[in-house]
């Protein structure tokens, strides 16, 4: 960066501070008696699992929350992806509190009357919008996919390997005129990718490849094979005979922000089919409208679709859920009693999950994804132009799942914590990126004040 260059990101930074209405906070400035207080409570009963910044959260609206120290922060995480909606929305919560007041909670040794409401809408959308091997504007019905409700998108993962397991031994007994259950069958292997990240359950950690979450947990479970990803010339050595399930993200979250290729992904199918494995699409974080379609696999050719597709993050905007969508070839192996929870696809959680879902595909709010995340591109190409000492080329992602890659590992979580102290809410992801996933209703306005402060702290890292 030139000196030519600092008049423009000084007035940024000045610009910056007061559209997010915030001054420029030190950490000592969080030290208050009654937030000391409670963080005090927190560190003498809860499992010190999280690094979170010494702050209290209080309540939100919209695309904003506000701490005990009544300071306003722009939330452009969105809970991890998660409220898509924002925060309080008046429409959640008046399904909340009506629906709380009459059924809260059932088992699922009951039917209830939301939980097949919403698997029929999750069907329908998916046949409309094109997923799971449908053409785009397929004629909607109740055939050819079933749902399994979970409580997270871990929960939602354990149960897709769990089922695709059981597909695999059925595959295999049916090749070879054997039971099912034959201790011969060697069908078990998972194939999962280098930075991908599934979930902290022991199944699903097995097939998150990084070893700081895996190696304090090890021995995992057997029979995972680990590949790079976009490799397509590994994928038919990497999937056998012996595969019975992989599981991919469409775009790596957590890992960095990566999409994956689309050749990468016919190629997974094609060899999927050869094998009799599953393909297992984990869009907990890409899917559910954030790429600007139902599924980040939604606008890809049929021959690249998946067998199952795991969510959970924006289905309810907040409310724990989580769900398993599988074609009816991979359904057909489950009976009562081969899977179960107590809590997954409660009254609440459906309910709450129809009302999100019922929201989000409304065609004026799909548009509005879409002008939104290609003006948040827009703004965010220029930044690797005018800082490219600092970032690398280009914005990672689509939708509203985007990220900046940075040239050096340690300031992405430097500017997370400046733009935190200018009012700015936003995540790390993978060794060098910065990760920007705000709520799918964020205005214009909104990103305006997010790339201020972002330029803002791009130029106080390059001056510091």
């Amino acid at each position: 960066m030139t000196s030519r260059h600092l008049p423009r990101v000084a007035h940024r930074t000045l610009r910056a501070s007061k559209r997010s209405g915030q001054s420029v906070r030190s950490a000592s400035s969080f030290s208050s008696e009654p937030v000391q207080a409670l963080l005090d409570k927190s560190n003498a009963y809860i499992l010190p699992v999280y690094a979170r910044p010494p702050f209290v959260l209080t309540h939100g609206k919209g695309a904003y929350v506000w701490d005990t120290q009544s300071r306003k922060y722009l939330d452009f995480s969105a809970g991890i992806a998660v409220n898509a909606l924002g925060h309080a929305d008046e429409g959640v919560a008046k399904v909340l509190a009506h629906e709380a007041g009459k059924l809260l909670h059932t088992s699922n040794a009951f039917h209830h009357q939301w939980s097949a409401r919403l698997a029929e809408l999750l069907v329908s959308l998916t046949q409309k919008a094109g997923g799971l091997g449908w053409e785009t504007g397929s004629a909607t019905s109740t055939s050819g996919a079933k749902i399994f409700f979970a409580n997270s998108g871990t929960e939602a993962n354990e149960g897709a390997l769990k089922i695709a397991r059981k597909v695999g031994k059925t595959r295999w007994a049916a090749q070879n005129g054997k039971e099912w259950d034959d201790p011969a069958s060697d069908k078990f292997e998972i194939v999962c990718f280098e930075n991908a990240f599934h979930g902290r359950s022991m199944g699903a950690l097995s097939v998150t490849t990084n070893p700081k979450y895996q190696k304090p947990f090890a021995p995992l479970i057997p029979g995972v094979k680990v590949g790079l990803y976009n490799a397509i010339d590994q994928v038919n050595n990497l999937v056998t005979d012996k595969t019975c399930a992989v599981i991919v993200e469409p775009i790596q979250g957590e890992g960095g922000v990566h999409p994956a290729q689309v050749d990468f992904l016919r190629a997974l199918r094609k060899r999927c089919n050869e094998t009799g494995a599953v393909l297992i699409y984990d869009e907990i974080q890409c899917g559910l409208y954030r790429t600007g379609t139902l599924w980040a696999h939604s606008t890809f050719p049929i021959d690249c679709h998946p067998d199952m597709v795991t969510m959970a993050k924006p289905l309810a905007n907040g409310y724990p859920i989580g769900a398993v969508l599988m074609r009816d070839s991979v359904a057909e192996v489950m009976a009562a009693g081969t899977h179960g929870t107590t809590f997954g696809g409660s009254p609440l959680a459906c309910a709450l999950g129809h009302h999100v879902l019922s929201r989000l595909s409304e065609p004026s709010f799909i548009a509005h994804i879409q002008e939104t995340s290609a003006y948040l591109t827009a703004r965010l190409s220029q930044l690797p132009e005018w800082f490219p000492e600092v970032l690398q080329p280009g914005v990672r992602g689509t939708g509203l799942i985007l990220g900046l890659g940075f040239r050096n590992g340690e300031h992405p979580g430097k500017l997370v914590q400046m733009a935190r102290e200018r009012g700015v809410l936003v995540l790390t992801a993978g060794k060098d990126a910065v990760r920007f996933v705000p709520s799918l209703n964020i205005a214009r306005e909104e990103v305006d004040v997010a790339v201020d402060v972002l330029e803002s702290c791009l130029g106080m890292l390059i001056t510091a």
